[in-house]
């Protein structure tokens, strides 16, 4: 049983071929929550369309940002195993499949993804390879491997990770990082996801920075500041 959770704002250019490749691998069992920050475009009115049981959405009135429109869909899930999606993608049509095996094994894991532009034209065939990713607290403090369309983990991960520090830079990122101090995690090295960057991309995991030097060192300070504060909560 899984909980998928899709963080939505003003993303009709692209859902419904997101939704449809995440519909069609969810069981009876499965949910799909959407948390939706005050769309203003046709967002809402497409979801409604599915009428489909598995779904919820919660229609924010006010806006939250990403992190928060996240950890509000995150809070309403219920089932065992957590899946993220970003609202622009698109899943490989395995991607439940093999996510689902690794976890038996594992408490978070992440897939690499193909980076396509606003089309699905590939623009970069692994991010693993662009980005370098992989394990390591002090490697992913420095540069993020965590993206989190490709990510899945148990419910002691989700357990640990809320409720998200108010100053966290961004959500992907904390969570990963629970996983490296806390758990068993695992990279995954098929391609799993068509990551879709265009220009009205809410989250940059995956670009490059650019912050200046002095903001990326205050949000890696507080990350870490907030990894250990977490740990002595659950000692």
């Amino acid at each position: 049983m899984i909980s998928v959770c899709m963080a939505t704002k003003n993303g009709a250019s692209y859902l419904r071929e997101q939704l449809d490749s995440i519909m069609l691998q969810l069981s009876s069992e499965d949910e799909l929550i959407i948390s939706d920050d005050h769309s203003t475009d046709s967002t809402a009115a497409i979801i409604q369309t599915y009428n489909d049981p598995r779904i919820r959405i919660i229609e924010n009135f006010q806006t939250l940002g990403i992190s928060k429109n996240f950890e509000a869909a995150l809070t309403a899930s219920k089932n065992p195993f957590i899946f993220l999606a970003d609202q622009d993608d698109v899943w490989k049509e395995n991607k439940v499949a093999v996510m689902m095996n690794y976890l038996r094994d594992h408490d978070l894991v992440i897939s690499d993804c193909l980076i396509a532009d606003h089309c699905l034209n590939p623009k970069n065939d692994s991010f693993f390879r662009l980005n370098n990713s992989g394990k390591g607290l002090i490697k992913n403090v420095l540069k993020n491997s965590y993206m989190g369309c490709c990510m899945a983990f148990n419910r002691k991960v989700l357990n640990q990770a809320l409720p998200f520090p108010k100053d966290i830079p961004v959500h992907d990122h904390w969570i990963g990082l629970i996983g490296e101090f806390h758990f068993d995690v695992r990279f995954i090295p098929e391609v799993l996801v068509y990551h879709r960057r265009h220009a009205n991309n809410a989250s940059t995991t995956g670009s490059s920075s650019n912050q200046k030097l002095s903001a990326q060192f205050s949000n890696r300070y507080r990350i870490l500041k907030h990894l250990f504060l977490r740990k002595s909560y659950a000692s």
